[in-house]
């Protein structure tokens, strides 16, 4: 007897599409931002939201880190404080932090060095 919505009562190879289909599903949720690792760098997007109340990582938005920073977008001030802030969650050197694209854009793409891709994720589960 089949259960409606059962995989197993799926027909035509429609049960073993929706086994992979959850495992792609899983991978997706398992890794929310895309995080490249090499030569001992990390480097992820993040989404930047100037002039926010308070300095603070609010999740993922479109596979990028959602950070809401105090500054303003003027005068490279918001980038000055992303910089700042990251080296300061993920306990580096302001120096280890560059920003590769987006100067001006709100979506970025960040480098830092000596972390780990764990130490990166660890920034959605902890309160800023």
């Amino acid at each position: 007897m089949s259960v409606p919505g059962d995989a197993a009562a799926l027909p035509g190879g429609a049960a073993e599409n929706c086994a992979q289909q959850s495992s792609a599903q899983r991978d997706t949720l398992q890794s929310p931002v895309e995080i490249t690792v090499r030569d001992g760098t990390v480097v992820f997007s993040v989404r930047v939201q100037p002039r926010a109340s308070r300095d603070e990582v609010t999740g993922v938005m479109g596979g990028a880190i959602k950070i809401r920073l105090q500054a303003p977008a003027v005068a490279d001030r918001a980038n000055a404080s992303l910089i700042e802030f990251l080296a300061q969650l993920l306990k580096t050197p302001k120096s280890a932090v560059r920003i590769l694209s987006g100067e001006r854009s709100r979506q970025k793409r960040v480098e830092v060095r000596g972390v780990t891709e764990q130490a990166v994720l660890a920034l959605l589960t902890q309160q800023a």
